[in-house]
């Protein structure tokens, strides 16, 4: 296959440094506590949290798994969608 593209020039050369010795993550401010409270509050009504597992989410992502499992109705003919 024939370049698209000609180079003129000298190619520059990228030095990128490899870090040897893995920096750790920085850690995190604790919540505020009107934050703290707030996620108390929905998980005592049992709402979802951000940052945890929604079994409810999944239940409703997951694709149909046969025939019959979707309740969708269908479009009428001729209406134009």
């Amino acid at each position: 296959m024939t370049p698209t593209f000609t180079v003129t020039g000298q190619r520059r050369r990228l030095f990128v440094p490899v870090a040897t010795v893995p920096v750790p993550p920085a850690p995190q401010p604790p919540d505020p506590p009107i934050y703290r409270e707030l996620m108390r509050t929905w998980a005592d009504r049992g709402r979802t949290l951000p940052g945890h597992h929604d079994p409810e989410w999944v239940r409703l992502a997951a694709p149909p798994r046969g025939p019959g499992e979707v309740s969708a109705p269908r479009d009428p003919l001729g209406d134009g969608r």
